[in-house]
C-alpha cells in the first residue's frame, strides 16, 4: 500500500505488527471497526514471529514451536479486514490521536477513532568498554538474521549477559549449526536466592519446563563461565573478550561478541504522546501508566503488549486482544466480542513465573551503571566519566543533560541510552530513577527527511489538525 491509498481517517490504528498488535488489529476488524496497522519492518511479526511469512530457516526445529505460532496470528489479521501496512515509519502521535506516518518517503496524517500502541520492547542497554566496537552486537541484531536470513554466527563466537533470549538464542545457533566458544553469564548469585521466594508459582508457570528444557540443550554443548566483569578488547575491531571472576581474570580470543541483558518497553512513541510513565523497580525500567484495558493516561490511547511492561509474546497477544475489546466497545458497542473474563484469564497464567524471571535476571549495577571513559551515548559518543561528572555540577535529569552533552539527541532518539542516563544521574545525586525521569521526546520520534515533510498532503481533516 502506497501512502496516497491511505484513508484520512480509521476508527482504530495499531502501531506495531508484533503479537499484540497482530492480535488487536484482528479483532477490532472482525468486530466491524475500520482498521489499520502500521509496521516499519518488511513484513508482520515483531521480534519474536521476525519474518514469520518469509524466514528462509524451514526447519521447524531449529526457531523452536513458539515462533511458528506466529503464523496463526498473522494469518487471522491478514484475514480480518484490518489493513495491514508493512515499511510504515511512525514518527508521530499527538494527543488528539493524529497519527504522523511515511511510507517509501511520503508521509501522510493520519486521524484515528482510537489507538492502540504496540511497539514492543528493546534490548536494554548494556554498555560495557567496548561495546562500540565493530564484532561486538546485541543478541537480538543476530536473532534477526537468523529469522530472517538464516545467518548464523561465524568464527570465534561468545555471548554474554543473561535473560529468556540468550539462552533462547544459544540454542537456535546451535540447532542451525553454528558454534559458541563461551557463555558468559553475568547473573549475580544473590539473584537466585532472590528469585526463591517467587519460586513456586514459577514451576507451575508456562515458562518452568521450557526454560529448563533450554539450559539443558546449550550446557550439553557450550561451556558457560559466570563473571563479575567484561571488557570487549580491539583496535579496529573486537580481537578478544576480556573477563574476571573475583579476583581471577582471563582473555579469550573472540570473532564476535554477543550481548543482552534483558529486555524493556519501547516507550518512546508513548511518551512524545504525553502519556504518563513511571518508574518499575523490579523490571529496572520505565512504562506507561494504565487501566486493567491498557487505557492510557491519554484519552483514546492504549498501549499493549511487550511495551506495556515486559510479560512475553503470548501475553502481548492476549493484551492486545483486551485492548481491542476496549476499543470496541467505545465505538461500536453493539458489536460482539470475544469473552473478555477467558482472556483476561489467558492473561493471568501467562503472568505465573514473571516474578521469579525478573529477580533472577535483574542485571547487576557494575553493568547498568558503567564507568570512566565506557560509551553510554553512542549516536554523540559520551562517556560516562562526562555524565557523572555533568550531574556532579548540578544536572538534575537526562533533559537538562542534553544542553550539556547532547545524549539522547542523535538517530536512535535515546533508545541505547536513556535508562542508562537516568540511572547514572540518580546514583551520582543520590536519588532514585523515578526522582530523575527519562528524555522529553518530542515527534519526530523517528528520523525522517524534509522531503517527506514536503510530501504531506493537506486534506481537509489534516487542515484542522494542524489549524488546532
Amino acid at each position: 500500500m502506497n501512502a496516497s491509498d491511505l484513508s484520512p481517517a480509521y476508527d482504530l490504528v495499531v502501531i506495531g505488527g508484533g503479537p499484540a498488535g497482530l492480535a488487536a488489529a484482528a479483532l477490532a476488524a472482525r468486530a466491524g471497526l475500520s482498521t489499520v496497522l502500521f509496521d516499519e519492518n518488511p513484513g508482520v511479526g515483531g521480534q519474536i514471529y521476525r519474518a514469520i511469512a518469509s524466514s528462509p530457516v524451514k526447519d521447524r526445529a531449529i526457531l523452536g514451536e513458539d515462533y511458528w505460532a506466529g503464523v496463526e496470528l498473522a494469518a487471522e489479521a491478514g484475514a480480518s479486514g484490518a489493513s495491514i501496512v508493512t515499511g510504515a515509519t511512525v514518527w508521530s502521535l499527538d494527543p488528539s490521536r493524529l497519527v504522523g506516518v511515511s511510507i517509501a518517503g511520503k508521509a501522510r496524517l493520519i486521524q484515528a477513532g482510537r489507538v492502540i500502541i504496540a511497539t514492543g520492547s528493546l534490548e536494554r542497554p548494556f554498555p560495557i568498554p567496548g561495546w562500540t566496537l565493530p564484532g561486538v552486537m546485541s543478541a537480538g541484531g543476530a536473532q534477526t538474521l537468523l529469522k530472517a536470513q538464516g545467518l548464523v554466527p561465524g568464527g570465534r563466537s561468545v555471548m554474554a549477559g543473561g535473560g529468556p533470549l540468550l539462552w533462547l538464542l544459544a540454542a537456535q545457533i546451535l540447532r542451525a549449526g553454528g558454534k559458541i566458544d563461551a557463555i558468559l553469564d553475568t547473573t549475580p548469585r544473590v539473584n537466585w536466592l532472590r528469585a526463591l521466594g517467587h519460586l513456586p508459582d514459577f514451576v507451575l508457570s508456562p515458562y518452568f519446563s521450557k526454560g529448563l528444557r533450554l539450559l539443558r540443550e546449550v550446557r550439553a554443548r557450550v561451556r558457560v563461565i559466570r563473571v563479575d566483569r567484561l571488557e570487549a578488547v580491539g583496535d579496529d575491531k573486537l580481537r578478544e573478550v576480556v573477563f574476571a571472576a573475583g579476583d581471577a581474570e582471563w582473555r579469550m580470543p573472540a570473532d564476535l561478541l554477543l550481548l543482552h541483558r534483558g529486555v524493556v518497553p519501547n516507550v518512546n512513541l508513548a511518551t512524545a504522546a504525553g502519556v504518563a510513565h513511571a518508574w518499575n523497580e523490579r523490571q529496572l525500567c520505565f512504562e506507561p501508566v494504565l487501566d486493567e484495558d491498557f487505557n492510557s493516561s491519554v484519552a483514546g490511547i492504549a498501549v499493549a503488549g511487550d511495551g506495556a511492561g515486559i510479560a512475553g509474546g503470548t501475553a502481548a497477544a492476549e493484551r492486545g486482544r483486551i485492548a481491542a475489546i476496549a476499543a470496541v466497545r467505545a465505538l461500536k458497542p453493539e458489536a460482539a466480542v470475544p469473552d473478555l473474563q477467558t482472556i483476561r484469564q489467558n492473561l493471568q497464567r501467562e503472568a505465573m513465573g514473571r516474578a521469579f524471571l525478573d529477580a533472577l535476571n535483574r542485571p547487576a549495577v557494575s553493568f547498568r551503571q558503567p564507568q570512566g571513559d565506557t560509551i553510554v551515548c553512542r549516536c554523540e559518543e559520551v562517556t560516562a566519566k562526562q555524565v557523572r561528572d555533568t550531574a556532579d555540577l548540578g544536572c538534575e535529569g537526562p533533559n537538562q543533560m542534553k544542553a550539556f552533552l547532547r545524549c539522547g539527541m542523535g538517530p536512535c532518539q535515546g533508545r541505547l541510552c536513556g535508562l542508562t542516563v537516568t540511572e547514572l544521574i540518580a546514583a551520582q545525586r543520590g536519588t532514585t530513577p523515578a526522582e530523575v525521569g527519562y528524555y522529553r521526546l518530542r515527534p519526530p520520534v523517528k528520523p525522517i527527511t524534509l522531503s517527506e515533510l514536503a510530501s504531506l498532503p493537506i486534506t481537509e481533516v489534516e487542515r484542522k489538525a494542524v489549524e488546532r
